[in-house]
C-alpha cells in the first residue's frame, strides 16, 4: 500500500491540466472542414464487416434544474413539449444512420447519459428502446448502461429502463453533505439514493455505480469521509471519484460558484487520500483515473485479463466496437474517424429535419494518432506496455520513435511511478494516481493546444 506523505507529495508536484484521454486525440483537435458527407461517406466505406460490433451513445441532455458544478451540454427545462419534440428528432437521426449500416453487425453495448434520461417518462422510454431494438441487432449478452439522478427517478422509471434491457446503472451522488449540496444547486437528500439501490435490487440489476466529485465548494475532509462512509455502506459495484473541473471561461455558470468556498489544493488532496484510504480499506480495487471496482466487478476482471478499453463514457470492458452517437453534442468513433454532433437544440432539429446527419466537427487519425493512441490506451487501461509488441504491431523502433516521451517519462521513473525495462514500460503502484501524466509523455498535441488559458481541467 502507498505512504501517505510520498503520496500527497507526488500528487502535488503533478497537478497540472491534462487530458482524460477518453478519445486519441483529444476533442479539442477536432476541425470544422469535417461535416456530414464526410461522415456518411465514412460510415458507408468502413461498413463492410457484417460481425463487426457496435456501440451505442444516446444523448439525452435535460436536466430540471442546473448543477453549478455540471461540465456536461444540458438544456434545463420542465417543458414536456421540448422533450417530446427533442425526442422525434432523435429517433429521425437514429433511423438516417441505422439505414447506413449493415443490419447483421451486433450491438454489444448501449449507454444514455446526459443531462440525465430519468428526465424521460417510463412510456417514453420504452418507446425509445423499443424504436432503437427495431433497428439494431443485439448481442445475447449486450450492457445497456444508464446514467440516473436520483432526484427526477421513480420506481417505475427504474422498471422501464430494466424491461427494457438495462443491466447497469450509474448514479450520481457527488456528495451527501447538506450545505455542499446547497452550494452547487443540486438538492438530493440521501434517501433518494438509498430509494435507487432498493429499487435496483429488487428488480435484479447486475451492477450499480456511484459517481462522486471532490473539490467542490465547502466540502471539507471530515464532511466527504461521512459521504465516503455513506456510499461504502450503500456498496455499489463500482464507485466514479471525479476531481471537479472548475473551468468558469469554457462553462460559465460555474461562475455562480464562489470561488472563495472552493477546497484549497492541499484540502483536495487530502480529500482524495481519505477517498483512496476509505474505499481500498473497503475492498475495492482502484482500476486508474477515477474509477474503483470491487475485485468481482466486470471492470476489475477485465484489467486483469488485459482486455480494458477506454472511450467517451470512461473505461469500458468492449473493446474493438465502432461507436455511434446520437443527440445533440453526442460523438462517435468508427476505424479512425472521429464524428461530433451539433451542440445546441435549434441546430440539431434543423440538421435533422433537412435530412442531413447533425455532424458539425470530426477528425480523421492519422499513422501516428493510431500509435500514439495505442501506446496511451494500453498504459491506462493495462497500466503496462509491450513496446516489442508495439514495435511489431506498427513496424517502428519504440526507443527511436518515442525517444522525446521516454525522455520526458524519466521524470516518473526516477520517481518510482513507472518501471522501464528492455520490452516492457509498468505502471507503479503510486504512478496510478498520476495515470494522465504519464500518458501526456507520449501526447503529440499537448504544446499545440497551450495557451493563456488551459484547455483541459487539472489532473488532481
Amino acid at each position: 500500500m502507498f505512504q501517505t506523505d510520498s503520496l500527497i507529495s507526488i500528487l502535488r508536484r503533478f497537478d497540472k491540466p491534462g487530458p482524460r484521454y477518453t478519445s486519441y486525440p483529444t476533442a479539442p483537435v477536432f476541425s470544422t472542414a469535417y461535416g456530414p458527407a464526410e461522415y456518411e461517406a465514412d460510415i458507408r466505406s468502413t461498413n463492410v464487416d457484417a460481425s463487426a460490433p457496435l456501440s451505442l451513445y444516446l444523448h439525452i441532455p435535460f436536466c430540471d434544474t442546473l448543477c453549478y458544478f455540471c461540465g456536461c451540454t444540458t438544456v434545463i427545462t420542465r417543458n414536456r413539449d421540448h422533450i417530446s419534440r427533442y425526442l422525434e428528432t432523435l429517433k429521425k437521426e437514429i433511423a438516417q444512420t441505422a439505414a447506413l449500416i449493415d443490419r447483421r453487425r451486433p450491438v454489444v453495448q448501449m449507454a444514455w447519459g446526459g443531462g440525465t434520461p430519468s428526465s424521460l417518462t417510463p412510456a417514453e422510454i420504452r418507446d425509445l428502446a423499443s424504436f432503437i431494438r427495431e433497428r439494431f441487432q443485439f448481442a445475447p449478452d449486450a450492457e445497456f448502461s444508464v446514467e440516473l439522478d436520483p432526484r427526477e427517478l421513480t420506481e417505475e422509471h427504474m422498471r422501464a429502463f430494466v424491461e427494457s434491457g438495462a443491466n447497469r446503472f450509474s448514479l450520481g451522488v457527488q456528495d451527501f453533505d447538506d450545505r455542499v449540496q446547497a452550494a452547487v444547486h443540486r438538492i438530493q437528500p440521501e434517501d433518494l439514493t438509498t430509494n435507487v439501490f432498493t429499487w435496483s435490487r429488487a428488480l435484479g440489476v447486475s451492477s450499480m455505480n456511484v459517481d462522486l466529485i471532490y473539490g467542490l465548494p465547502l466540502q471539507s475532509v471530515e464532511s466527504f469521509q461521512r459521504t465516503l462512509d455513506r456510499v461504502v455502506a450503500l456498496s455499489p459495484d463500482r464507485v466514479a471519484v471525479f476531481n471537479f473541473a472548475y473551468v468558469p471561461w469554457m462553462k460559465p455558470h460555474q461562475k455562480l460558484i464562489h470561488q472563495e468556498d472552493l477546497p484549497s489544493p492541499e484540502t483536495k488532496l487530502e480529500l482524495l487520500m481519505a477517498t483512496i484510504t476509505t474505499l481500498h480499506a473497503a475492498g475495492y480495487e482502484y482500476i486508474g483515473m477515477d474509477h474503483f471496482a470491487k475485485p468481482h466487478d466486470e471492470l476489475a476482471r477485465a484489467q486483469k485479463a488485459k482486455a480494458l478499453h477506454r472511450n467517451f463514457q470512461g473505461y469500458s470492458t468492449r473493446a474493438g466496437a465502432d461507436l455511434y452517437g446520437f443527440g445533440m453534442s453526442a460523438i462517435s468513433h468508427i476505424d479512425g474517424i472521429y464524428a461530433q454532433n451539433v451542440k445546441t437544440l435549434d441546430e440539431y432539429h434543423a440538421a435533422v429535419s433537412a435530412g442531413r446527419l447533425p455532424t458539425v466537427l470530426g477528425y480523421r487519425m492519422t499513422e501516428d494518432d493510431r500509435i500514439r493512441k495505442y501506446v496511451i490506451m494500453r498504459l491506462m487501461c493495462d497500466l503496462e506496455l509491450d513496446t516489442h509488441a508495439v514495435e511489431q504491431r506498427f513496424g517502428i523502433r519504440f526507443d527511436e520513435y518515442f525517444a522525446d516521451s521516454l525522455s520526458q517519462l524519466s521524470e516518473f521513473t526516477a520517481m518510482g511511478l513507472v518501471r522501464v525495462t528492455s520490452g516492457k514500460i509498468t505502471v507503479e503502484a503510486d504512478g496510478r494516481f498520476v495515470l494522465r501524466n504519464i500518458a501526456m509523455c507520449f501526447d503529440a498535441f499537448l504544446k499545440k493546444l497551450s495557451g493563456p488559458k488551459p484547455v483541459f481541467s487539472r489532473t488532481v
